[in-house]
């Protein structure tokens, strides 16, 4: 029964080569990743009285807006839609050499079928994203106003 030539060293050499590759793979510098995240709500003004009141309710499926610049250079886009609390948020995990560094985010439409104006006379918020990875920035709430004003709120 004859056996394979230099089995054992064949073995041992890719061992080795193994070793090595696993050596470098471990030794070679990653990117840091950097995770952001940008939250709001929206709200039915329902006395367009610019203050958040008890007849004023939350907008579920508002359409925001969120475009940022990363300190790379690059515009990033984003959209989201609120939920059921009338809160929205976008989120995102990229390396720390190209996180977020400016932002505006504004509102861009309402589906309730009497809170379709926007209150704001400044519908967009810009703000610098200077917080650390895994932290929010909260925007301030966006408001909409009805068409017709109750007359209770005279």
């Amino acid at each position: 029964m004859a056996t394979a030539p230099c089995s054992l060293p064949h073995r041992c050499l890719l061992l080795l080569h193994l070793a090595i590759l696993a050596f470098l793979l471990a030794a070679a510098p990653a990117a840091e990743a950097w995770t952001g995240e940008i939250r709001g709500r929206v709200v039915c003004d329902v006395c367009a009285d610019s203050a958040i009141g008890p007849e004023d309710h939350v907008l579920e499926g508002a359409e925001v807006a969120v475009l940022c610049i990363t300190k790379s250079g690059e515009v990033i886009n984003y959209q989201a839609f609120t939920n059921y609390k009338g809160v929205y948020s976008v989120a995102e995990t990229m390396p720390e050499s190209d996180r977020w560094d400016s932002c505006l985010a504004r509102p861009i439409s309402s589906f309730h079928q009497h809170c379709t104006r926007r209150g704001d006379a400044h519908s967009g918020v810009k703000f610098t994203y200077n917080k650390q990875s895994g932290s929010s920035h909260n925007v301030k709430t966006f408001l909409y106003k009805p068409a017709n004003i109750p007359l209770y709120c005279s």
